[in-house]
């Protein structure tokens, strides 16, 4: 069986079978002639299917060794209609410190739905355990969480999650499949805001879902094609092309977040640093038995909003930005950007403080972005 590292380039689409082209065509149709009325063809309106989506939801759907992808028009958009899974009177259990989007998803849209939700601290087992109702009906996690890093064990609640016939989903945007595979683990979806580090160049929106049954993609299937909620064919092709170098990125990123995390814990003048790849993060035991590497992202509280604020104005390299994983750096504010739907009370119950800053670094040399962030630390 070939590595993962092989995947990435040969996927099964990556060379055009009727002409030899060395990229996936982008069939830029909105709907496909039926030559034989009696006998349709495979693909008939592109909101139901279009080839150039087809070859990256199976590319996705290798990636993560499930048995069928969806890709959808965003992060959030793939999520949205994963929890139409889901009908009025059903509640789920959710990671507190939860990405912002899927939270407003939750408290502001759901509800209005009647699918009812309970955010739970997921690095407690015994919390996820204890808020399981009769009609509890969905687990979903976020791990590493955004933004502060918590490890959530995967393959525990999975386990637990399939004791009671729930659903259990995973946002697995920060790992990636190069470093974390939770279908792997026992989980029955997948998501990805493939924007993020899957797409890699900050120049595309775009969302995954990857089922582990036939069953569950079926079902998928049928919503996503009942909701319309697809990605493009241009931005399937930029995806993809995007997913190629997905490897060689998440090496060297993450090589330097280990650094750059090194250099902050190291610093008298930063309250607390959340990575998992440090030693003193209650989660790394568990993170090094559900993935391979640590991951990208790097956030670190600064002590005060003044402070954070200064640092943001300040910094020369890193875009100051909503969204990460991408080839430049990334820094931003959780608590007026990712967070920002979420109400103040609500986030510093879950340690995401005014101070707290999110670095997901990028391609550019370390020393020169510990240099950028030590001038604006100390200016």
């Amino acid at each position: 069986m070939t590595k993962f590292d092989t995947k990435l380039i040969h996927f099964g689409s990556e060379v055009d079978a009727a002409t030899g082209a060395s990229s996936v065509p982008i069939y830029q149709a909105s709907t496909f002639h039926h030559h034989d009325i009696y006998n349709p063809p495979e693909y008939d309106y592109s909101r139901s299917g279009n080839p150039t989506r087809q070859a990256l939801e199976e590319y996705i759907t290798l990636l993560e060794g499930g048995v069928r992808g969806f890709a959808f028009s965003s992060g959030m958009s793939a999520i949205s209609t994963t929890f139409m899974l889901f009908s009025a009177g059903d509640h789920l259990i959710v990671t507190e410190d939860v990405y912002g989007g899927t939270y407003r998803l939750l408290t502001q849209i759901l509800s209005r739905m009647n699918i009812e939700t309970t955010f739970v601290d997921m690095t407690d087992l015994s919390a996820v355990k204890a808020a399981l109702r009769p009609n509890t009906k969905g687990v979903f996690m976020e791990t590493p969480s955004n933004p502060t890093l918590k490890i959530t064990d995967i393959a525990a609640v999975a386990a637990w999650a399939s004791q009671h016939q729930l659903i259990s989903m995973v946002d697995n945007t920060f790992m990636t499949p190069y470093y974390q595979r939770p279908i792997e683990l026992g989980v029955d979806i997948v998501l990805h805001s493939a924007t993020k580090f899957l797409g890699g160049h900050s120049d595309v929106l775009a969302g995954l879902a990857v089922a582990r049954t036939e069953e569950l993609g079926n079902q998928l299937k049928y919503l996503q094609n009942g909701l319309g909620t697809v990605l493009g064919a241009q931005e399937s092709w930029l995806l993809m092309r995007g997913m190629k170098t997905l490897g060689a990125r998440m090496e060297r990123s993450e090589t330097s977040a280990r650094k750059l995390a090194d250099w902050l814990q190291g610093r008298s003048d930063i309250p607390a640093v959340y990575y998992p790849g440090l030693a003193s993060h209650p989660g790394r035991e568990i993170q090094e038995k559900q993935s391979t590497g640590f991951g990208a992202v790097v956030s670190f509280d600064v002590g005060s909003q003044e402070r954070a604020k200064q640092v943001l104005s300040r910094v020369k390299l890193p875009l100051v930005a909503v969204s990460l994983g991408a080839v430049e750096s990334i820094l931003s504010y959780p608590a007026m950007m990712s967070h920002a739907s979420m109400p103040a009370e609500v986030r510093s119950e879950r340690g995401i403080t005014d101070g707290l800053l999110r670095f997901s670094v990028g391609l550019e040399d370390i020393g020169d972005l510990i240099g950028d962030l030590q001038q604006a630390l100390e200016g």
